[in-house]
């Protein structure tokens, strides 16, 4: 079996690059947390909007009947099954197997900051977020399908149920790493080619691509 390493000035490079990526992420982290605050507040639903906690005087839907009778509705879920009946990405939304009382299984993106639980959290009632139909051919993505259909198939497939609307915020834990991380990257890409060509000038590194005036002198 062959094993090829890393030139040592390629790690060296890569090396340093991670270090001065450590600046820019502790100027970041004092920035973060008002930027998650901003962040927060638009992605926080008010009740009774699409994706915000559904109150008594919105219709709880007991069928698909009763969605497209509806523009907008809640449905009521026992305990967690609303999460456990399979689940996938369509598109950019992640979007669940929700059963109806009627036994009829829909998808819906949830807001799960809006699902409001009465009594235990797996034996109680779910009151999910106020909904609304958005029409999709659902059938467009096949891998969609199989992730979400690996119970029972759904009863519609021409539409999912928006329950998420503007909702569906981050931790601030996944929000800082996430951050953080996409800065990381970004600087290392920015400082590896600048530090590995000065190191180049300075003769310290061989070039990855000799300027014309080098190449006879260099690589003969």
């Amino acid at each position: 079996m062959r094993y090829r390493s890393l030139r040592f000035d390629i790690w060296l490079c890569l090396l340093l690059s991670v270090l001065i990526s450590f600046i820019p992420v502790k100027i970041a982290e004092q920035v973060i947390p008002q930027k998650y605050e901003t962040y927060s507040e638009e992605h926080t639903v008010s009740d009774g909007d699409i994706g915000g906690v559904a109150g008594e005087e919105v219709f709880r839907a007991q069928s698909v009947e009763d969605l497209l009778a509806h523009d907008t509705f809640t449905i009521v879920s026992p305990g967690i099954e609303y999460r456990n009946r399979g689940a996938g990405y369509y598109n950019s939304y992640y979007l669940y197997s929700v059963t109806l009382p009627s036994g009829e299984r829909v998808a819906a993106a949830i807001n799960m900051d809006s699902v409001k639980t009465d009594g235990e959290y797996y034996s109680g009632n779910s009151t999910l977020p106020v909904g609304k139909i958005v029409y999709e051919d659902l059938t467009s993505s096949e891998s969609f399908i199989s992730q979400i259909e690996y119970k029972e198939p759904l009863t519609r497939k021409d539409f999912y149920i928006d329950m998420l609307g503007n909702g569906g915020k981050v931790s601030e834990e996944d929000y800082s790493e996430n951050t953080i991380t996409m800065i990381q990257v970004i600087t290392v890409i920015i400082a590896f080619p600048i530090l590995h060509a000065l190191g180049a000038r300075l003769g310290i590194f061989p070039y990855f691509w000799a300027p014309k005036n080098k190449q006879k002198s260099e690589w003969e």
